[in-house]
Parts: structure tokens; C-alpha cells; sequence
């Protein structure tokens, strides 16, 4: 029972205490040393007294422990031992059988002759090596016995591909849960091969899949990386749906390391995975360069790219980081948040509303930022179809006022984050961003011209959907398919662009880092992705058939929605920019006064929720705003008519 509860304990434990290692392997070294004297003074007739062994003993004691010391062969944990630490162990080994050679020869006394030396620690050496490798080979099979023994439930997994990052994540599994059966590969390339004492299994089809499945009791498979996922969406993970196999993924080796070893993170694949593409690089040294001991101010900091936004910021060593939001639940949350992760981060949470123009002056006034991330907006299209007026103060009045503020305090630049659904838009909160986007870029333009005085550089960033965010349609999917059903999509023609959160914040702040002020970033967003093809993935990665075990039905367009989204407008080209990936818009400019005037007068319409009147003059100041499946259509008709009467081409009163 004492044995068992022992075993059970240092099962339990993450790895052996390296210092045990250490003195388990000098021992067995310091025996072989013993050994080897034995054998050569037999072979040689030697009559050796008792204290010639003792002194071997404590030489070869001070050898072994100063070398594995350097080579530090006790760091290795041995399950995940390798080939790379084989060769570390063998030179060690050598180095201290050269150590004990040069004291016996230093001390020896013409006890042993040259010739018995060499072969005292040549024998020496491969003891050894034969004995730290068996210690090594026996831990293997006690522990493999042991898990078996304690851990008899463990999930049985395949792990998908045989290169490197396959086999390192088999490495650093963490064994109590999972049991590797061996490697999936697609055709017969390898057959017969093994890896880590893993078969490498092959399939061609999904017969092939079932036959393996049924044949090793397979419960999951195990993808390493969330390429290898999307190479296989079409094919295992459909054989994986069929079969109730769950699909897993391995969080990356690079976050997994750290300052200690620890055992592979695994999650389950998300539609995240299977809709990401291979990141855009960018440069982090030089982002971070750009950000490094200065004072940051983020509105919107308690959204979904707001928050992130700081998560990366406070990698950056930023000077002061100022989190600027109305929302208090989700403020006090990344708050506390903040304060476990980043614990030498010294940040400030501000409640306060891009609405008020006393509270951004108190913010700018007391912290003086020295660049704005402003992420602060109303973003759901059929909440702001309804609250026009909302849209307006909180996007283009809110945008207005921190991009005032930001000028009279020296900010040196304001980085706007903006939508797709500015362009062409057929809604009011993508008319509300490109109206934002027309103020902060006409005030930088006359900044630049002296016609207004600051030094305020002002940057805008355009990208589509982002995977996750806060009430974004994945979520909602999600949700749906818990629930059973049904899954709701809008249009079945209808798609959109992706991309993830720190992959989109990440881009911001490259164009933060590369923009000189007046520009309008694009990224490049790979392929759309159509939205109901999204919904049926969603569903067979849990496990369900769509339109069988969970229906999908179709409600219609809602109001100002489209069935495409733009990153440019019809009318405007872009420009390259050092960064491949990232172009510029050259969209067209407007003087600062008209504009000011214009989004005055809007505020005020928005302020007295004038709601006709204030939709009507976003679409005078935006004339490519055009309603789709909204009410506002008929603006539309009203004010072509009213161009027609103003060109001559229609004689008659037109009624408002």
C-alpha cells in the first residue's frame, strides 16, 4: 500500500527533482569507475590495497560531478529524452573519464602504467555509457507501467503528420491524459516506419480512417499546428465529424516554453482554426521600438480590439497605458485581468464616454498620451439601422471630439480603427465610420498644410469581421448549435471577410508604426469566407450533420445589410507601402472647415434625434451611402429626385 501511494505521488508530480537525476547518475558513474579498477587489477594480477579504492572512488566522485555539472546532463527530463541529449550525456561522460585520467596520473605513483590507465577509463567509459543509458531505458518502462497502472482511462489519440513539430508535441504531451497510438499520414509512403516506438498508420479514404479507428480504439486526433488543420478541413476533419473523433489542436511549442518545461497544451479545433490563414508577419522589434516608454491611450479599451490592444501594448514596456471605455463590467474584467498578467504594468482605467468632451479633456489633461488608439464605436449594423442618432454622436461626434483634444494636447498620433462597411456603405454604421474616417483624415490634411495649427499625425485602418469578437457571428453559431438548433443565417449567398483579434491589432499597430499621417490602411484579408458554408463547418465540427441533426434556416437580409463587404470603393485605387500586405487607399480629400461644419451640424440633428433629417444629411455628406433593405431607401429616391429638379432635368414641386 506504502509502495503504491509512493508510485502514485511521483506520478502526480510534473517531473523528477532534477537534483535526484544528478545524484542517481553519479553514483551509477562512480560505481562503473569502481568497477572498471576491479577489472583491470584482476586482469593485471594487481595486489591494490583498500586505500588506492578509496581514493579512485572520491576522484572519480569530484570528475563526474564537475562535469555533468558543466554539460548540466541532469536538466534533461527523461521521458522526453533525445538523441541531441544522448550525445550531450556521452560527452559528458568522456569529459569526465579525461578529468579522472589526468588525477590518477597526476596522484597515481607508479601504481597502474600508462597502458593499464588507458584501459581502466576506457573500460570506465563504457560502463558508463551502458549504465546511464539502461538507468535511463528502465525509468522508461517503470513510468510507461506505472501510467497504465494509475491512469487506465487515458483518451487514445493519434497524432496527424510525422515532421518535426509532430514529434516534438508527442514529446510534450501531457501523458496522464492522453496515450499516442501512433502517427496518421495520408498514403503508404512510410509504412512500416515508427517514431518515438509510435507506428506511423496510413489511410487513403475514410474506409481506411474507420478501419484504424475501430482498430485502436481511437477516440481523437491530434493536430499539431493550425496549418495542418486547415490542409486537412476537407478530408480528416470530415472523417472525424462522421465518426464522433474529436479534433484536437496543440497550442504552439514557442508559448508553451518558457523559463520551466511544461507539459503541451491541448484544446479542442475551433472554427477559428479551420478559418484562419497564415498570418501576415510584421515586425514586432521595430513595433514594439515605436511604443516603447511612451504614454498610451486606448478608448474602447474594454472591447473586443480594444482589449486586446492593450494585452499586446503591455508587452511593449509602454510608459503609462491609459484604458479609456464607458463599459464597467467588462473594464473592472480586463482590469483585474491586467493586474495578474502584466503585474510591473503601470496602467490607469478611465470610465468615461467619447460622448463627453469634459471627461476626454480630464483624461488628456491629466495623462498628456503621447499616441490614441481609438477603438471606441457602436459596430452592430441592425442595432444602429435603429439608432441612427447614436450612431452618429458615439462614432463621428465621440471620434471628433478625442480627435480635437488629441490636436490641443500635442498627441503625437491618433490611429483610427474603421470597417470594411465603410465603403459603399448601405447602413448607418458603416456611413457613420466613413464619416469618422472623413473628419480625422480632412483635419490631419489641414494640420499638414498649416491650416490649422498641431502636430498630430492622424492614421486610419480598414479590415473586415475579426474570428470571436463580441457578438460577432461565431459566437452566435455557437450558441445556436448548444442550444440544438436551428442555425440562423440571413442569406445563403452571403460572405464575408476574417480575421483574427491579435492578428487584426497586431496590423494596427504596424500601420501605426509605418504611417506619417493622412493615410487610410488596408490589409489584405485573403479569401472571403461564404457565411453559410461557415455554419454548416460549425456543426459538423460538433459533431452534429447539418440540415439532419441541426437545421439551417434562412431569415432574410436585415436592415442595411449587404451581401458582400469592400475595402475600397469603386472609386479609389490604393497604393503600395513597404509592407506587402498592407496598401494604402487613396481615397478622395475634403477641406477640414466644410467638413467641421457639416459634422456639426449632424451632432446637433443626432443630439435633438432628428432622426430623417439626420439620416438624410449623412447621405448628402456621403453620397456613395446608398440603404440596402432598410427604410432609409427611400432618402435615397428623394434625394436623386432632388439632384434631377437642381439639374433641370425634372420640372415640378418635389415633395420632402
Amino acid at each position: 500500500m506504502a509502495i503504491r501511494k509512493t508510485l502514485q505521488t511521483l506520478v502526480n508530480s510534473k517531473y523528477v527533482n532534477r537534483w535526484v537525476i544528478l545524484l542517481a547518475d553519479v553514483l551509477i558513474s562512480v560505481f562503473c569507475s569502481l568497477l572498471s579498477c576491479l577489472f583491470v587489477s584482476y586482469i593485471a594480477r594487481l595486489s591494490v590495497v583498500p586505500g588506492e579504492f578509496i581514493q579512485v572512488l572520491l576522484l572519480s566522485t569530484f570528475s563526474t560531478l564537475l562535469s555533468y555539472l558543466i554539460w548540466r546532463t541532469y536538466r534533461s527530463i527523461i521521458r522526453h529524452t533525445t538523441l541531441k541529449e544522448l550525445w550531450r550525456l556521452g560527452v559528458a561522460v568522456f569529459c569526465k573519464v579525461v578529468i579522472l585520467f589526468l588525477l590518477i596520473l597526476t596522484l597515481n605513483d607508479d601504481v597502474l602504467t600508462i597502458r593499464q590507465l588507458i584501459l581502466t577509463i576506457t573500460v570506465d567509459f563504457s560502463l558508463s555509457i551502458i549504465a546511464l543509458i539502461a538507468f535511463r531505458v528502465i525509468l522508461l518502462f517503470l513510468y510507461d507501467a506505472v501510467i497504465i497502472n494509475f491512469y487506465p482511462k487515458q483518451t487514445p489519440i493519434l497524432i496527424y503528420g510525422i515532421g518535426q513539430d509532430a514529434v516534438a508535441v508527442a514529446t510534450m504531451l501531457p501523458d496522464k491524459k492522453y496515450r499516442v497510438m501512433g502517427f496518421l499520414t495520408i498514403g503508404k509512403q512510410y509504412e512500416s516506419y515508427r517514431i518515438l516506438g509510435h507506428p506511423v498508420l496510413q489511410i487513403e479514404d475514410y474506409i481506411g480512417f474507420e478501419n484504424l479507428r475501430k482498430r485502436y480504439g481511437m477516440q481523437a486526433i491530434l493536430f499539431p499546428d493550425q496549418k495542418s488543420v486547415r490542409e486537412e478541413q476537407d478530408r480528416i476533419i470530415r472523417y472525424c465529424g462522421k465518426d464522433k473523433v474529436k479534433i484536437l489542436i496543440a497550442q504552439p511549442i514557442e508559448e508553451a516554453a518558457g523559463n520551466t518545461i511544461k507539459p503541451q497544451k491541448i484544446q479542442e479545433v475551433r472554427i477559428e482554426d479551420l478559418l484562419m490563414r497564415d498570418e501576415i508577419e510584421i515586425s514586432m522589434s521595430e513595433v514594439m521600438a515605436n511604443f516603447q516608454g511612451k504614454v498610451i491611450m486606448v478608448t474602447g479599451a474594454a472591447g473586443s480590439i480594444g482589449s486586446e490592444l492593450c494585452r499586446q501594448l503591455a508587452t511593449f514596456h509602454v510608459k503609462q497605458l491609459v484604458l479609456f471605455d464607458s463599459a464597467e463590467t467588462p473594464m473592472h474584467n480586463l482590469r483585474l485581468e491586467l493586474e495578474e498578467r502584466f503585474p510591473d504594468l503601470y496602467f490607469v482605467p478611465v470610465i468615461g464616454d467619447v460622448r463627453q468632451e469634459a471627461r476626454v479633456n480630464f483624461a488628456m489633461r491629466k495623462f498628456h498620451p503621447q499616441i490614441i488608439f481609438h477603438a471606441a464605436a457602436y459596430k452592430h449594423v441592425p442595432l444602429m439601422e435603429e439608432n441612427p442618432c447614436e450612431a452618429v454622436l458615439v462614432n463621428v461626434k465621440g471620434t471628433a471630439c478625442v480627435a480635437n483634444y488629441a490636436v490641443s494636447y500635442g498627441v503625437e498620433k491618433f490611429i483610427m480603427v474603421s470597417t470594411d462597411k465603410a465603403v459603399n456603405p448601405t447602413n448607418v454604421m458603416g456611413a457613420s465610420k466613413r464619416l469618422a474616417e472623413i473628419y480625422v483624415q480632412s483635419l490631419s490634411v489641414a494640420i499638414g498644410r498649416g491650416q490649422k495649427e498641431g502636430k498630430t499625425r492622424f492614421i486610419t485602418t480598414r479590415f473586415g469581421n475579426v474570428l470571436g469578437s463580441n457578438g460577432s457571428v461565431i459566437p452566435r453559431f455557437r450558441a445556436q448549435i448548444e442550444k440544438g438548433g436551428p442555425v440562423t443565417v440571413t442569406h445563403p449567398d452571403i460572405i464575408r471577410y476574417f480575421m483574427t483579434i491579435p492578428e487584426a491589432c497586431r496590423l494596427v499597430m504596424e500601420a501605426a508604426t509605418m504611417g506619417r499621417g493622412d493615410e487610410i490602411f488596408i490589409f489584405e484579408m485573403g479569401e472571403p469566407v461564404k457565411i453559410a458554408n461557415l455554419a454548416r463547418r460549425m456543426i459538423e465540427l460538433a459533431g452534429f450533420e447539418p440540415d439532419k441533426d441541426i437545421k439551417i434556416e434562412y431569415t432574410g437580409l436585415r436592415p442595411g445589410e449587404k451581401l458582400y463587404e469592400e475595402l475600397l470603393s469603386n472609386e479609389e485605387n490604393t497604393k503600395p507601402t513597404t509592407h506587402k500586405k498592407i496598401r494604402i487607399a487613396d481615397v478622395r480629400q475634403y477641406d477640414y472647415e466644410e467638413v467641421a461644419r457639416a459634422i456639426e451640424k449632424l451632432s446637433q440633428l443626432s443630439l435633438e434625434v432628428r432622426i430623417p433629417d439626420t439620416v438624410r444629411l449623412m447621405k448628402k455628406i456621403v453620397p456613395e451611402f446608398k440603404s440596402n433593405n432598410s427604410i432609409y431607401e427611400q432618402y435615397d429616391r428623394e434625394l436623386k429626385e432632388e439632384a434631377q429638379v437642381e439639374e433641370g432635368k425634372v420640372a415640378g414641386p418635389i415633395n420632402a
